[in-house]
């Protein structure tokens, strides 16, 4: 079942929602315009505040309003198929997964909803126009003029929006700052959060003595949203323990388990907990952090194939990947289990720890690449900068994952100059983990 929240976020998304909504403007605006012309029309001093050259006869109305259309119309085919060719760029070259930053940013679509609202706006206005005995000239194919040039310069903006967004390195800088952002917004800073005890945990423990109900989808598709708060309100009033099965954008068969429930008193409704999942057959639209961070490292691993061969790009993604994980580091993440208001254990999600997220976001890359020694140096300055600006904890997760790409630096194959200059960066990097004691050089 789909939320009406969730239902207005996914209109919301679809690339149709703006152009659709200016189309449904100009048309409101073609016949208020017609009211307004027979509304001006009838008064007699309307010339005395409206210069008379904006007032054109029917005929020339119509030789205007058509040109605009056709003009529109020419501008409406060339920024789709200038969309095609971004579209083909980003897969081809990027990663499929980047197709919806492009389709969903609002400059891609504002531009083709004022085309589509031009073209509807010029349309309504030839189709609705009628001299008559006392209205003989028009105001509103004025205003069609007014519009056909602010669409010349929307049409020279998409221009230099497409020149932008076509470079990897916009990009990059969208989906790094769009991420930084969600981290902002999603998670609490660590200094700041309440730490559970020990204790606070004991039903997690208990609960495996005790067969668990399943609750099954009876259709395959993606997740496309999990009700987090609804689950633990609905839980409490239960009086039951959730585990969540699945994870967002994660795919799931017919049939299979995406809930187990334990009853700790009064027996429970299975299928009201079906309300607070939904499935779907398309991922969610929704950039989560873990997505944003996956399209980064796509980037980069395609940059580093033999057919591309693009270390730079690779090590531009290293760079934002390690802004982005030392932002990550100094906030609290998500735990496995989620209490209600009395503190009691009422939602197990399995969520990733900071290691997990060093893992997936370098461990295709160092695959790839970190035979480069130019692309090795990067991912060192990239985990030099996460531990430099987080706490002990964070700086010790790091330090095993480098001390993992330690192990899988061919050091027999490595010249004098190269083995020198990794020492000195791995070092460095020893130092701000504050495990100099234990790295002797390569």
């Amino acid at each position: 079942m789909i939320s009406f929240k969730h239902l207005l976020n996914r209109i919301r998304s679809n690339f149709l929602y703006i152009p659709s909504l200016y189309g449904i403007i100009a048309f409101i605006f073609a016949i208020i315009s017609i009211q307004l012309d027979t509304y001006l029309l009838h008064r007699e001093n309307f010339h005395e505040w409206i210069p008379s050259s904006l007032f054109i006869n029917i005929d020339l109305a119509r030789t205007i309003l058509g040109s605009i259309s056709a003009a529109l119309l020419t501008m409406t085919t060339i920024t789709f198929s200038t969309i095609l060719v971004v579209l083909t760029t980003y897969i081809s070259e990027f990663s499929p997964r980047t197709l919806q930053n492009f389709i969903s940013n609002p400059n891609t679509q504002r531009v083709l909803g004022f085309f589509v609202a031009g073209i509807i706006y010029s349309i309504l206005l030839l189709l609705l126009l009628r001299e008559s005995d006392t209205v003989t000239q028009f105001l509103s194919p004025s205003f069609a003029v007014f519009f056909a040039i602010i669409c010349i310069f929307v049409f020279v903006f998409f221009i230099h929006h497409v020149s932008s967004w076509i470079q990897v390195s916009s990009l990059l800088h969208h989906i790094t700052q769009q991420t930084i952002d969600n981290i902002k917004k999603e998670l609490t800073d660590e200094q700041h959060t309440h730490k559970d005890n020990p204790w606070e945990d004991w039903e997690g423990e208990d609960i495996k003595h005790i067969s668990p109900l399943r609750i099954s989808t009876n259709q395959s598709g993606y997740v496309q949203q999990i009700d987090m708060k609804g689950l633990i309100e609905q839980a409490a009033n239960d009086d039951c323990i959730i585990r969540v099965n699945t994870k967002i954008s994660e795919y799931v068969e017919s049939g299979a388990a995406y809930f187990s429930l334990w009853e700790l008193s009064a027996p429970c409704h299975k299928d009201s907990y079906k309300n607070f999942i939904t499935i779907g057959p398309e991922k969610s639209s929704k950039d989560t952090i873990e997505l944003s961070l996956s399209k980064i490292v796509e980037i980069a691993v395609r940059a580093l194939s033999s057919g591309i061969n693009d270390p730079n790009t690779a090590i531009n993604c290293i760079n934002n990947l390690g802004k982005i994980l030392a932002k990550l580091g100094t906030k609290h993440l998500p735990r496995s289990y989620y209490h209600d208001k009395e503190r009691n254990l009422r939602v197990i999600m399995d969520t990733p720890s900071f290691a997990d997220y060093l893992y997936k976001c370098f461990a295709p890359i160092r695959q790839h690449g970190f035979h480069d020694i130019s692309v090795l140096t990067s991912g060192i300055h990239a985990f030099i900068l996460i531990a430099e600006t987080n706490s002990d904890n964070i700086k010790k997760a790091t330090w095993e994952f480098a001390e993992y790409v330690i192990e899988g630096i061919d050091t027999d194959n490595l010249l004098s100059l190269d083995k020198r200059f990794l020492d000195e960066q791995l070092n460095t990097l020893a130092t701000a983990c504050g495990q100099s004691r234990n790295f002797h050089g390569l």
